[in-house]
């Protein structure tokens, strides 16, 4: 079988590893447009649960991955001059970059063909493939191309946000709420090797523009971020993408859905696929998971693979176990989008709800109510089930009579 993965990134890699630990006869190319070792972004995050199905579906890999990461528990909220903590569950982080060349050199050493600087346009421009995979991100070309067939749908949320790094290597997962003459401004920070942390910024559009970050270079926008989060650096810098100098990348998160995952023997993994809300940090996770799915879809055929078959088994999978994560994601990303409303709580208690933003019911109950309610529920088993079969009931009926009401 000859498959063809357009995009460099870990879907593309690890759907190319598995297809060749399955059969090694299969004919696997990766195309990435940018040239070899060129890689943007900073550290990405995962959980032990990954971990644990990265080592079931290839050890090899999964134990340079474990190696290469590092690990930190629970985390920190600054809100204002205000500290609290939190001990939550053990995740993992590790550099983009770093990943990406474990799973390219493990493909290539099961002799995957890896073909850099050359950008895909078209199924057409990769004659007798079986089947091509475009897993080249949430603006995939390919998919773009056939958009009506996809059903694609892109929505953009309302906030601004822009993904940096910083010199400052934090231990923990911290979150840091800062008030500016113009509104909140925040970020998220996690370490992910022992000299660098990513840092993601945002705040709503309003602050965006009437800070001037709409009109900033690069640089002063890295300057004025450093000012406004001082307190967080100690003293150290953030990091831009070294290509860029004359702009900053602040985007508006784009949700990717589509109403089918293949068109002919095109099928589509990762963000090009969909899209969840940073702030939940499954992304990587769920690319790799999708890789798993088609992967095993393909190799479940007793002779050749249907193709079609599979890429509709491979789709009717991944879209079940998407759904509670698109969910969470949603609200998540809700959360933050309506951050004044709960800025007012104590930080523990702000913190608290923070760790309960994926909730249905919470954009419908009183922020001070919902924590105690939590509480009492946290400690009684009974309320604990009731609350997770009602809860997303009760929130579907008011958020129907707020439309209702809308309407």
């Amino acid at each position: 079988m000859k498959i063809d993965c357009v995009g460099g990134g870990p879907a593309s890699l690890y759907l190319a590893i598995l297809a060749k630990l399955r059969e090694p006869a299969h004919e696997v190319t990766v195309h990435e447009r940018h040239a070899a070792g060129t890689s943007y972004g900073w550290g990405v995050t995962y959980w032990p649960d990954l971990l644990a199905d990265l080592y079931d579906h290839d050890p090899d890999s999964a134990r340079l991955i474990e190696e290469q990461s590092v690990c930190w528990r629970g985390g920190f909220a600054y809100v204002g001059d205000r500290t609290t903590a939190h001990d939550g569950d053990p995740g993992h982080a590790i550099g983009r970059h770093r990943l990406r060349t474990i799973l390219a050199d493990r493909a290539r050493d099961l002799g995957v063909r890896l073909e850099f600087g050359r950008e895909i346009g078209s199924v057409a421009e990769l004659p007798g493939a079986h089947l091509v995979v475009a897993g080249d991100g949430a603006h995939s070309g390919l998919r773009t191309a056939h958009a009506a067939q996809f059903g694609t749908r892109v929505t953009t949320g309302a906030n601004r946000f822009i993904w940096l790094g910083t010199t400052r290597v934090f231990t923990a997962f911290t979150f840091a709420f800062v008030e500016t003459e113009h509104g909140w401004i925040w970020c998220y920070a996690y370490g992910f090797s022992d000299e660098h942390s990513t840092c993601v910024v945002e705040c709503s559009e309003a602050t965006w523009t009437a800070l001037g970050f709409d009109r900033l270079g690069n640089a002063e926008t890295l300057r004025l971020l450093e000012k406004y989060f001082a307190g967080l650096l100690d003293g150290h810098a953030l990091l831009g993408r070294k290509d860029i100098e004359s702009h900053a990348q602040w985007q508006a998160f784009p949700t990717v859905t589509n109403t089918a995952w293949s068109h002919g023997n095109l099928a589509l993994i990762g963000d090009a696929a969909h899209t969840t809300h940073y702030s939940i940090g499954a992304g990587t996770t769920l690319a790799l998971r999708d890789a798993m799915g088609l992967a095993r879809a393909l190799g479940s055929a007793a002779g050749p693979p249907d193709v079609p078959a599979a890429l509709a088994a491979y789709e009717r999978e991944r879209r079940r176990a998407l759904l509670p994560v698109q969910s969470a994601a949603r609200h998540s990303a809700q959360w933050y989008e309506n951050l004044p409303r709960y800025l007012a709580l104590e930080p523990h208690q702000m913190f608290a709800l923070l760790g309960q933003r994926h909730s249905p019911l919470l954009p419908y109950v009183p922020p001070q109510l919902y924590f105690h309610l939590d509480q009492a529920v946290g400690r009684l088993q009974a309320l604990r089930w009731l609350k997770q079969r009602l809860g997303p009931r009760l929130a579907r009926t008011l958020q129907s009579r707020r439309a209702a009401d809308r309407a």
